[in-house]
């Protein structure tokens, strides 16, 4: 027997539950012959010890029927390798958190919220940066009175640095791009500036990033997820049924991305009347009970209507730096608490299950 008839048998050999022969798949490796004795060895895919035997049986059946007498036959498969835990893409690996602040709907101030909150975070001594990842909407520069500021790039780096204000770092679209200009993008262009916000900026060693995203639940919620390890969501709603609905999706979005829920705030909780300091339920109040128990979560804050929050806005004067005695403030200020101490749980639960997948030495 020659090597081109070997070749010929092994064509033969049907490679289990499939229609192509070792041969044509390319697991023949190595064929010698010598008289009656013939050696091959075989690279197959990980498959069952029942494939591989099988193998061995066919080809051993096959060759004996053309008088080989002595076969040796090596099948080789690749060691199985150890499962491991699969690890999250991180683009920012100096910031220690990544919070994401989401809502269903436009127009439930999410973005007042997520400036007031960075900033409660970084009265309470941590390191804070704040991410506007709501491309279309950039609102973030005027609440913090840096919409005619532009950021200067390192040198070296050739990276963005952020700017600055009450004590936390920014970047938004809003200071990239001249006030007003729209940005007519499509996915893809929307998924390429969020991870370029997240690489190509000098952030520091942070405690924490605060993320105002988009209202809704798509490519920039999606992104953001693939691109960093989230610590944790935020849902912000308002009382109203139809913005609850809208809420809803938000946190669904969190338990479908496997985003540790860190709880819901409620704006718009309340009218407090500036001549009489009363306060009127005009949107209700405490209807996001109902959300919080269905999805395990909290009530982080339940912040009321009040004036100086929109002129603050408008000023860039955050009511947290400038009113830190209103009813606003203070749940700011309850709010950032109760979420450091979710995240602090958070990682305390991390580090548990990382040292219960350890092997034992």
């Amino acid at each position: 027997m020659n090597q081109e008839q070997l070749v010929q048998i092994l064509k033969e050999v049907i490679y289990p539950n499939f229609e192509k022969d070792i041969v044509t798949f390319g697991f023949v490796k190595e064929m010698l012959i010598n008289d009656s004795a013939v050696s091959i060895r075989l690279e197959i895919p990980s498959a069952s010890s029942e494939v591989a035997q099988s193998l061995r049986d066919t080809i051993t059946q096959k060759l004996q029927s053309q008088g080989i007498s002595k076969i040796n036959l090596d099948i080789k498969q690749p060691a199985p390798q150890a499962q491991s835990k699969p690890q999250t893409k991180n683009l920012a690996p100096q910031i220690a958190n990544f919070v994401m602040i989401s809502s269903g709907k436009g127009g439930v101030g999410k973005s007042t919220t997520s400036v007031n909150l960075a900033i409660a975070l970084a009265q309470q001594g941590k390191k804070v940066a704040l991410l506007d990842a709501d491309i279309y909407g950039p609102n973030i520069p005027r609440m913090l009175g840096l919409q005619n500021d532009k950021p200067e790039i390192d040198s070296k780096l050739k990276k963005l640095i952020p700017l600055q204000a009450y004590g936390i770092e920014m970047i938004s679209m809003g200071v990239l791009y001249d006030e007003g200009q729209s940005l007519i993008w499509r996915g893809p262009m929307i998924m390429r500036a969020i991870e370029q916000m997240l690489t190509d900026v000098l952030w520091g060693n942070l405690d924490i990033m605060v993320i105002d995203m988009p209202p809704g639940t798509g490519d920039a919620q999606l992104t953001l997820a693939q691109s960093v390890p989230v610590t944790a969501g935020i849902s912000v709603t308002t009382p109203q049924r139809v913005a609850l609905d809208d809420g809803i999706r938000s946190l669904d979005m969190f338990s479908k991305l496997k985003i540790p829920i860190a709880g819901i705030i409620e704006n718009m909780s309340g009218f407090i009347c500036p001549n009489c300091n009363e306060e009127y339920d005009i949107f209700g109040k405490g209807t996001s009970n109902e959300l919080a128990q269905k999805y395990q979560t909290q009530i982080l804050a339940r912040i009321p209507i009040e004036l100086t929050i929109r002129e603050g806005g408008d000023s860039g004067k955050p009511i947290i730096y400038f009113k830190p005695e209103s009813k606003s403030a203070k749940e700011y200020l309850k709010a950032a608490k109760a979420l450091w101490d979710f995240i602090q749980e958070v990682n305390h639960n991390k580090l548990a299950d990382n040292a219960e997948i350890q092997p034992t030495k």
